[in-house]
């Protein structure tokens, strides 16, 4: 038994932490995991999360997937989500013809090797400009998630994407797990501080 920290965002406060008593670990061990965070070949906290997340933001982007969880396991992440419900017949069409369904389970699984892929694929796509992105791009925000993630020397457990909102599961170095759960809109900063610093150095 131990303390789990949870940040929530509330209506009277940006930032309320919260200390609640949980036994995390016994969660995990029922789901096959004997250590959080430690877990043999899973993606560790010197993983860049920045440019994970964007490529499955990239990947989820052409699935149609806005609402979803993402788990850090060994050697992978694994999506949990369906497409939202297409516009139009039309485009229904063409997500079927573009392959971009998941399976039944609407599991996806996302290895290193396919993260690369779809990293090189997006870059060569990605226009070269110095106009500030669109934060709500799928792909953005979560770079934007995993600079922070990064910027906090953390390592991802899960995250869990809402229309609005998000939360986000992950250990640091001092052993515990941390969980915040905050809007989207909270990020922004953290968005324009990532650019700022990426424009100086292109500077």
């Amino acid at each position: 038994m131990f303390h789990l920290r949870v940040v929530k965002e509330t209506a009277e406060a940006p930032l309320v932490v919260k200390v609640v008593s949980a036994n995390y670990r016994t969660r995990y061990k029922l789901e096959g995991i004997t250590d959080v965070g430690s877990t043999p070949g899973s993606m560790k906290a010197n993983t860049s999360y920045d440019q994970d997340l964007r490529a499955i933001g990239q990947a989820l982007e052409i699935r149609g997937i806005t609402v979803f969880e993402i788990k850090n396991q060994p050697g992978r992440y694994v999506v949990r989500g369906t497409p939202d419900k297409p516009s139009s017949l039309i485009a229904s069409m063409r997500r079927w013809a573009r392959g971009d369904e998941s399976d039944a389970s609407g599991t996806i699984n996302y290895s290193a090797q396919e993260i690369e892929e779809i990293e090189r694929q997006g870059k060569k796509k990605r226009a070269k400009s110095g106009r500030l992105p669109d934060f709500y791009n799928l792909s953005n925000t979560l770079r934007t998630l995993g600079a922070y993630l990064n910027s906090k020397d953390a390592q991802l457990l899960e995250l869990h994407k809402r229309p609005l909102t998000v939360t986000l599961l992950y250990q640091n170095n001092d052993g515990h797990p941390h969980m915040e759960d905050r809007t989207l809109a909270s990020f922004f900063n953290v968005f324009i501080e990532m650019h700022g610093k990426r424009s100086r150095l292109k500077g």
